[in-house]
């Protein structure tokens, strides 16, 4: 019997639905965090859930009513006719993709769509985690909130915990790290009490609560928590475990065991140039050079500088930019070249600053006085050191503040101005 052409679009119709459920299947399972055989559980099989997703096979009533149970969803959700949340599943790609500015446009775009809470609660904390990655805190904290109190008004206790972790990485870049590091230990014990959110969320904790403790220079905390989740990293993919050894790597550096951090970021390196990853390998590439710096080898760590500026002016990202020209004008200055080092520790410094850099903003203005004080010009580092404690304290990290006013009193001595030198040391030493 030939088909008919209402016979045919029926066929077309269903292919698209199948196509349309399959879609929005994989995207909340891949959200909650479940492997097909998960999902499945002891009803179906993984090979089952596989058909659904790529569109093969269309799932019955029952089916349909027992996934979304499972995946704490309605089944209109997958049967709606395509609206927002379609769209969504791009937006959301593009952020798995690593296109932030795109992604955080996309869900502003999706935010003026009229959408029911659960929506516009995922849509917030999907653009709180793209403004984290561009380095907008203040803006990640509000959208993380928000969304962090629907969440819980639902009863969404899993996405109010995911929701809340982006809320405290946009604190943390605010520079709140008390506020930061109060909530990511909540998150911890909740977790540690049986609260499941998505794979490697503990690790994830953990490696949030070792940044927040370095910035504020808590260095053998810090550690403490990169060691409590080096076991955790064991089934990570290639690019994450090379970020968790960066991470590990700057804070071995920061505790002094600098042979550990070459280790730890030779190894991530390897990882990520593997990958092909060249803007996560410019960043260990910098933190490398910082610590074969110490370790006296100039030239190894020159070249692995030179590597990462290239990298950074291809990206054209100036906030990383930033500390590699602060790691060149230590190398410069290591080398006896002072006056290449007081130019790339200014040139670092209006950077960083352009950028909202704090951290290298600091860091550079202090290479800048102690390329100075090399230079025998004790006045302009004098006022090199100024700013940095001014900086330094606005900060209220104390490890930063010791470190700017005990050199800031080394310069007074040398300059026989012991009482000033004395004034300094008190300070630093009251620095809790």
């Amino acid at each position: 019997m030939p088909r008919t052409k209402t016979a045919a679009r029926a066929t077309e119709q269903d292919a698209a639905l199948a196509r349309q459920i399959g879609g929005r299947l994989r995207e909340a399972r891949q959200r909650a965090g479940l492997t097909q055989q998960q999902l499945a559980g002891e009803r179906y099989t993984k090979a089952y859930i596989s058909a659904l997703e790529t569109g093969i096979a269309r799932p019955s009533m029952v089916a349909l009513n027992y996934l979304s149970d499972r995946l704490n969803l309605a089944p209109s959700h997958f049967l709606d006719e395509p609206t927002p949340a379609w769209t969504r599943l791009e937006v959301d790609m593009q952020l798995a993709a690593g296109d932030w500015d795109a992604a955080a446009d996309g869900y502003a775009r999706l935010l003026d769509d009229v959408i029911d809470d659960q929506a516009r609660a995922e849509v917030l904390r999907g653009r709180a985690e793209a403004l984290v990655r561009l380095d907008r805190g203040r803006d990640a904290v509000t959208a993380a909130a928000e969304a962090a109190r629907t969440f819980a008004s639902l009863g969404r206790v899993s996405d109010e915990a995911l929701a809340r972790y982006w809320l405290a990485y946009g604190l943390y870049l605010s520079d709140a790290e008390a506020d930061a590091r109060s909530m990511l230990h909540g998150l911890l014990e909740r977790v540690r009490a049986g609260l499941k959110v998505e794979p490697e969320f503990e690790m994830r904790l953990l490696m949030a609560l070792a940044a927040v403790e370095s910035r504020s220079g808590n260095y053998t905390e810090s550690l403490a928590h990169l060691e409590a989740a080096r076991g955790m990293a064991d089934d990570l993919d290639d690019r994450r475990r090379a970020m968790f050894l960066y991470n590990l790597a700057i804070s071995y550096r920061e505790t002094g065991d600098v042979e550990a951090a070459i280790r730890a970021g030779t190894h991530g390196l390897a990882l990520l140039r593997a990958a092909g990853a060249g803007f996560e390998s410019a960043q260990i590439e910098n933190d490398l050079a910082m610590a074969y710096l110490a370790t006296g080898d100039v030239a190894r760590a020159e070249a692995l500088a030179e590597e990462a500026r290239a990298e950074f002016e291809r990206a054209g990202d100036d906030r990383y930019l930033s500390a590699v020209l602060d790691t060149e004008a230590q190398v410069a200055l290591a080398r006896g070249e002072v006056a290449a080092a007081v130019d790339l520790a200014r040139r670092a410094r209006i950077m960083a600053d352009a950028t909202a850099n704090r951290g290298v903003v600091l860091t550079a203005m202090l290479t800048e006085a102690r390329a100075l004080r090399a230079a025998g010009d004790p006045d302009a580092a004098e006022a090199c050191y100024r700013d940095a404690a001014g900086l330094a304290r606005e900060g209220r990290v104390g490890s930063r503040i010791r470190e700017v006013l005990r050199e800031w009193a080394g310069l007074r001595a040398e300059a026989g101005d012991h009482r000033g030198a004395y004034e300094l040391t008190n300070e630093a030493l009251a620095v809790n």
